[in-house]
């Protein structure tokens, strides 16, 4: 993933204007240049690793309530309507933009005599782009529906049916007018092409998010069409939770320096808990260090590229610690408190070398691994993680952070004695990956513990250990299978090297691989950033779906693109809780 931010603290005076720059220049294509150059030795610093508790005191992470205060009195309201025996379906409260944050939805909230469900359609305006879903809850007298998929600019049909337990039906059609887009969405104009609707993954409610770098993230359907964006600026992150909730990483306002609120939504922009970190750092860089008393402060984004929710809910974070050296750390957060519980720094467990010469970038700091991807197996309490600068995968047993295996261009023989038992060997014809990205596990389908399968976007880039052949050549969707046994990795499955020097990119990208067998590849930064190209595959390669964003704002290309239900199997919405 790339488009990263920029941290930490060390020897600068931060404007507004170099703040800024360096919220958005950590993956642009100079960074990645710097990045490249950045591989050679260098006399820079090779101080200790901070401690964790100093790691934890430059995050300085909260859990706060700030936007929940301020919609109280918008949920308290709909929680009133919700309680209303006047509002009925043939008259139900109607609410567009429920919390002021999400303009192509609505809250409608009715009563019914005899216990019913309820479902609805936002119609569309050609094949497959109706988007239908039922609300979850089982049969209830109180309804409270949250529409999501609106078109803007428009007078929206949205059908509404009720089932009672004994089978029988009422509808309801409402119209429900939106406003316009916002400068940033309107002018990110999105073409298709090769699309065959029929073979889409794309179900009854799924649209195609678009995770920008920057601005606001938007929503298409398989025309193209925006059906959902939220005002709020975000950057890198936006995962779904178990609970049907959105994780996503956001300001304080769209005109602040840095990202370093996490907030937990909804689809309509209800906040339900919100994590705040700490923007500025001081410039010390031992472990004894007191950034309180440093003379200098940088602002900073100081969560970076990915976040995932563990087991016990709280959630594993990619970060910068604070120091000289960036995008190298992972701290856990209680989801109930929002401290930080455990700490990952990646250079006390990789080696010296890897780390301790590389150069600064033009931020000032050390990007040596570049972090960009983390993703949980629930089969052996592990962790797979990808770090772009040094071209390398890696698992990790997240109890005891010891290595299970990693996969890198760098010859086994140049690695530590006591590495080399976990490099796994590449069969013939497995690909190099070179500054990759988007790294997850797929689902284990043979029950094997040890056999896993990986999916991740290969940009195919020579950083420090990629194939320098094949560099700058294509960038492409690679699936791999890991045999623990043989310590042996195979690859089975790749996508998008037909597509040339064209499909490039130098930075982010992302591959998801869909329920049906297609593979949804985001080419985030084709022509070094000019366009977005989102290309869903069948497992044959065949095109079904062509996607391109141009003309977005200034860093706000596509940094992953998900397919997802617009309206979560898990999700319930309840203003009166």
């Amino acid at each position: 993933m790339d488009v990263v931010k920029q941290q930490h603290r060390r020897a600068m005076v931060v404007t507004t204007v170099a703040a800024l720059a360096l919220v958005v220049a950590g993956c642009s294509t100079s960074s990645s240049k710097s990045s490249t150059a950045s591989s050679t030795s260098s006399k820079s610093s090779s101080s200790v690793p901070l401690s964790t508790s100093q790691i934890k005191k430059n995050l300085d992470s909260k859990l706060i309530t700030t936007r929940e205060k301020s919609q109280a009195s918008l949920t308290k309201t709909y929680s009133t309507a919700a309680k209303s025996s006047k509002y009925t379906l043939s008259s139900p409260y109607v609410k567009v933009n429920p919390y002021k944050t999400s303009p192509l939805t609505a809250l409608v909230t009715f009563k019914t005599t005899k216990a019913a469900k309820v479902s609805y359609t936002v119609v569309g305006k050609t094949a497959k782009t109706s988007i239908t879903n039922t609300v979850n809850g089982g049969y209830t007298k109180t309804h409270q529906v949250p529409v999501v998929g609106l078109y803007a600019s428009y007078n929206n049909t949205v059908k509404i049916k009720v089932t009672t337990k004994g089978g029988s039906t009422q509808t309801k059609t409402l119209k429900v007018k939106t406003g316009a887009l916002p400068k940033y969405v309107k002018n990110a104009k999105v073409t298709v092409k090769n699309v065959n609707k029929s073979k889409m993954n794309i179900g009854s409610n799924k649209l195609t998010l678009l995770n920008r770098t920057t601005k606001e993230p938007m929503a298409v359907d398989a025309d193209g069409a925006v059906r959902w964006y939220n005002t709020n600026y975000s950057q890198h992150i936006f995962e779904q939770w178990s609970n049907g909730h959105i994780m996503t990483l956001t300001k304080k306002s769209n005109s602040s320096q840095v990202y370093n609120d996490l907030t937990e939504i909804d689809l309509l922009g209800r906040v339900y808990s919100e994590y705040s970190f700490s923007s500025k750092t001081g410039s010390s860089d031992s472990s004894t260090g007191s950034a309180a008393k440093s003379k200098t402060v940088t602002y900073s984004t100081l969560i970076h590229h990915d976040i995932i929710e563990l087991p016990n809910h709280n959630f594993l974070a990619t970060v910068s610690d604070g120091s000289k050296y960036k995008e190298d750390t992972m701290i856990e957060v209680s989801h109930k408190t929002g401290k930080i519980v455990k700490v990952i720094d990646l250079k006390k467990i990789l080696p010296k070398s890897m780390w301790s010469k590389f150069k600064k970038g033009t931020d000032g700091k050390i990007d040596w691994f570049h972090q960009n991807a983390v993703d949980y197996d629930k089969n052996d309490q592990s962790i797979i993680i990808s770090g772009r600068n040094q071209d390398m995968i890696m698992k990790l047993d997240y109890k005891t952070n010891k290595i299970k295996w990693i996969y890198s261009g760098k010859k086994k023989s140049t690695w530590p004695k006591q590495y080399r038992k976990y490099v796994l060997t590449p069969t013939k014809g497995t690909t190099i990956t070179g500054g990759q990205h988007a790294l997850y596990l797929l689902k284990d389908e043979n029950n094997n513990p040890s056999s896993e399968d990986v999916i991740l976007y290969d940009n195919n880039v020579n950083v420090t250990n990629g194939n320098k052949k094949t560099s700058g050549k294509y960038s492409q969707a690679v699936q791999y299978h890991i045999n623990t046994k043989k310590m042996t990795i195979d690859q089975t499955w790749a996508w998008g090297k037909s597509l040339g020097k064209a499909n490039f990119t130098d930075v982010i990208g992302y591959a998801e691989r869909q329920s049906n067998g297609n593979t949804l590849i985001d080419f985030g930064f084709k022509d070094n950033g000019k366009q977005s190209n989102v290309i869903e595959v069948t497992k044959s390669g065949k095109q079904v779906w062509n996607m391109t964003l141009k003309n977005a704002a200034s860093k706000a290309y596509v940094y992953r693109a998900y397919r997802m239900p617009f309206y979560s199997s898990a999700y319930t919405f309840d203003a009166t809780k």
